[in-house]
């Protein structure tokens, strides 16, 4: 029985691959089939996309639409009960610039700190924060915590 991998083409004979950059007599010397000179002729060069050789590419020249809120979110810490729990000893405050110190949050933080439920906290402290999860605030409030929003 013929199978397929045993199969083979005898109708026409083998293509001679043609072999590039071998001298100007091989008729693919020379530039070696990449033409003349600039950046697209080198080897190891990758196109960019969108680029159209030098004249302003077409998403440049159309207009912008909609509105990103990226611009105006100011980035803010999250910090949770068990990071709390591990850094802060019984009637400490916890606010920036305790965390600051103990080397918890950046020196400049414009959207200040917001407080997560996140593990456990059995340590009486006094937490000033700009926010609390629901879930952070339920707990405060349901176990007498002493806690502030800042501003």
């Amino acid at each position: 029985m013929l199978n397929l991998s045993e199969l083979c083409n005898t109708s026409r004979p083998v293509k001679k691959v043609q072999r590039i950059g071998r001298g100007i007599g091989s008729s693919r010397g020379g530039h070696a089939g990449r033409g003349g000179k600039g950046d697209s002729h080198r080897s190891g060069y990758r196109k960019r996309f969108g680029y159209e050789g030098g004249q302003v590419p077409l998403y440049r020249k159309l207009p912008i639409r909609g509105f990103t809120r990226g611009l105006f979110v100011k980035p803010s810490k999250a910090i949770s009960f068990a990071c709390i729990e591990q850094y802060f000893n019984d009637g400490e405050t916890v606010n920036v610039e305790t965390l600051r110190e103990k080397g918890l949050v950046p020196r400049r933080l414009p959207g200040g700190i917001k407080i997560l439920a996140t593990g456990s906290l059995t340590k009486k402290v006094t937490i000033e924060a700009n926010g609390f999860s629901e879930s952070a605030q339920a707990f405060l409030d349901g176990n007498s915590y002493s806690y502030k929003i800042v501003e």
